[in-house]
């Protein structure tokens, strides 16, 4: 496999050195040659997202990250614009055939399959993720159902007229959907067909907390999904992963490094993931920084793959990090400790400079009807035990923070 993908890299490199503006100024002066081994890949520079979206704004619209002349690009999407300005980003044909061969991985993990009737519910607005799942489950010869233009309410009800088997959301919206559910007397786990859901967007479906409260809600198995609109559907979870995601090693060149050096860190220790996809020549990232803190492992796994690991799934963004009191903290970690508590149903995180040093305010929502008596004391402790440090914990009315049907957006920085 290693020499697969070294082989494939020298070929895409062969390709968009003589076309591909970007990466021809990129990589001017670098000894660029037919690498030989994973150990030359350092050779070439990193790229970065402040790089792309300089590049997009010096050559508007899309950039000059184009190997082919633009009339042979066939999809544009833009990246969601939660950590900058959106990006855009073009397709070919070709490229759109590798998205939807790497979303067929996906699903075929979470043993989907001809028979099958997935749900996506998504709006299908400018983002790449759901376009190319639906493209994935052409690939594996599954009914693929819309839930595009609808309300929850109306997704629900469509979700049981199709007698879907599979749903595709984030695993927010997987738990939103499921109180909106048993608000109108409907018991999904016992009601609908739904046998496996899977996620994107968000680490939550590698959170075992929240993975756990989305497979009571549904009675199904729930799988992680990890991709980005410039880089590609990386990553999917397994039948044998409680927490974590395989890299589809096929199509991506994973290394993990140190986010202050970029020097790169042995399996098993916590750094930056950085990937180059094998199969998008038209508009590829090279040693892409991906921002997405993440803990690597190498080893069989029960369910017979023996790509490389992230436990956990995504941790977090780099830039996500805070340091609490001289500790490291994670939004997933708090959403870890959160999720474990069945009366809260949304929540929000805080981070509070008071001189000059960061404190966490984290405000919890129970659902409707529920008695929410100590569930402030016990989210307190849970943290102070779990993160050794001393929230600031607050108990919302239900009904009152915010909703999600794409990236949740819950850690907040005044």
């Amino acid at each position: 496999m290693e020499r697969a993908r070294l082989d494939r890299l020298n070929g895409m490199l062969d390709e968009v050195l003589r076309t591909n503006e970007f990466y021809r100024r990129k990589l001017e002066g670098c000894v660029v040659r037919p690498l030989e081994g994973p150990e030359q890949l350092p050779e070439l520079p990193f790229t970065t997202k402040q790089e792309l979206v300089d590049d997009q704004l010096r050559h508007a619209p899309f950039g000059s990250d184009l190997t082919y002349p633009l009339e042979r690009y066939v999809r544009v999407h833009q990246t969601s614009g939660t950590t900058g300005r959106p990006m855009y980003w073009l397709d070919t044909e070709e490229s759109w055939d590798w998205w939807g061969e790497c979303w067929r991985t996906v699903l075929e993990a979470a043993g989907v399959g001809p028979g099958d009737r997935v749900f996506f519910a998504f709006s299908f607005g400018p983002f790449v993720g759901f376009w190319s799942g639906w493209e994935g489950a052409r690939k594996v010869g599954a009914l693929a159902v819309s839930g595009g233009g609808q309300t929850t309410q109306q997704r629900l009800k469509s979700l049981m007229e199709y007698e879907a088997t599979v749903l595709v959301c984030t695993p927010t919206y997987a738990l939103h959907m499921a109180a909106e559910a048993r608000r109108a007397g409907t018991d999904l786990a016992r009601d609908s067909a739904v046998r496996a859901t899977v996620h994107a967007g968000e680490p939550g479906a590698s959170i075992a907390s929240t993975k756990r409260r989305i497979e009571e809600a549904w009675g199904a198995r729930c799988f992680d999904h990890t991709g980005a609109t410039e880089v590609g559907a990386f990553g999917f979870g397994c039948d044998a992963l409680p927490e974590g995601v395989h890299v589809n090693e096929d199509e991506f060149i994973a290394e993990v490094v140190d986010t202050e050096s970029g020097e790169p860190l042995p399996d098993g220790g916590r750094g930056e993931l950085v990937l180059t996809n094998l199969g998008r020549v038209g508009s590829p990232v090279i040693r892409y920084r991906t921002g997405d803190m993440v803990e690597p492992r190498r080893g069989p796994c029960a369910c017979g793959r023996d790509s490389l690991v992230l436990d956990g799934g995504v941790l977090g963004r780099v830039d996500d990090m805070v340091v609490v009191r001289g500790v490291n903290v994670f939004p997933s970690a708090v959403e870890r400790i959160v999720r474990q508590f069945p009366e809260v149903e949304e929540f929000r995180v805080d981070v509070l400079e008071t001189d000059g040093l960061a404190e966490l305010k984290v405000t919890v929502e129970p659902g409707a009807g529920e008695t929410p008596a100590g569930l402030r004391e016990g989210v307190t402790e849970s943290i102070r035990d779990n993160l050794h440090i001393r929230p600031v914990v607050e108990v919302a009315a239900p009904g009152t923070l915010p909703r999600f049907e794409l990236k949740a957006r819950r850690f907040f920085r005044n």
